[in-house]
């Protein structure tokens, strides 16, 4: 008799599964970094198939919003995160929680906590500090908006006790509809076009104290950070997930529109640079 090991019974999420399968556009208006860990500790079947679904979702939609891009995943080492600043954009997407280390809390472990995976946070961080020096745009989902966070030097709040608003219960889906309001005169708000949103939400953790040059630009109803974004530099992060397929359509089409946009720009202004 044959024993399966957990390593051997654990889900694999490879890059051909996250393909949407879409030519490249004919006149691409900017080239993406995105990155995501799409094997991670604690990967279970099901947040799998959630990472199919929404890192294709994701990579579609930059496609229809006139992006190329090139897919950095970090579950696997590399020797330059820092290459992702090459791109016009970097796009961070969703997954497993950041190791406390990298905001001040090294050995706790949190409630509810999964996927850590702490070389993959430290690429991360550095190819937003990459693309910040590069003047590149930079996009947060979920982790992604944390990791933003705490790329300024901020931290996280590590369990949310009152979850309701933020995720299902024990038994019931990950994922709800959850209302946010957006703040007057942010930059989010240009992009959403709207104060009242509702979104896809599923998260244990959220922004806490603000890392550096950082404001709120979304709340929750309970008054957690539903995003930052920084007061200078177009880096923008979201804790709901626009990529959720089953979330709205426009809502997600704005937001990666007006990003490809701003890469779009970011990568002329560059070009510029470069030739003179």
């Amino acid at each position: 008799m044959t024993t399966i090991t957990d390593a051997e019974a654990a889900p694999v999420v490879r890059r051909s599964e996250v393909d949407p399968g879409l030519p490249p556009p004919a006149r691409p208006g900017a080239h993406i970094a995105v990155l995501v860990s799409l094997n991670f500790p604690d990967l279970t079947d099901p947040v799998a198939d959630l990472v199919r679904r929404f890192t294709r979702t994701a990579l579609r939609t930059l496609v229809e919003a006139g992006a190329t891009y090139e897919l950095f995943d970090t579950s696997e080492p590399s020797s330059s995160p820092e290459r992702a600043a090459e791109a016009d954009g970097v796009l961070l997407l969703g997954g497993g929680d950041i190791d406390g280390a990298m905001y001040g809390c090294p050995g706790v472990t949190a409630p509810n906590s999964y996927g850590v995976d702490a070389r993959a946070d430290r690429d991360s961080v550095a190819a937003v500090h990459a693309a910040v020096a590069a003047s590149r745009p930079v996009l947060g989902i979920c982790r992604g908006s944390q990791l933003i966070n705490v790329a300024f030097g901020g931290t996280i709040l590590p369990d949310i006790e009152d979850y309701r608003l933020h995720r299902g219960g024990p038994g019931e889906p990950m994922f709800l509809d959850e209302r946010v309001s957006v703040i007057e005169g942010t930059r989010l708000m240009e992009l959403t076009g709207g104060r009242d949103l509702v979104v896809r939400s599923g998260h244990h953790q959220a922004v806490d104290r603000l890392g550096d040059g950082l404001r709120v630009a979304a709340r929750a109803q309970d008054g957690l950070v539903e995003a930052v974004e920084h007061t200078r530099h177009w880096v923008v992060g979201v804790q709901w997930h626009p990529e959720d397929p089953d979330g709205p359509p426009a809502d997600r089409d704005r937001l990666f529109r007006g990003f490809v946009g701003a890469a779009a720009r970011a990568g002329v202004r560059t070009g510029s640079e470069e030739r003179s």
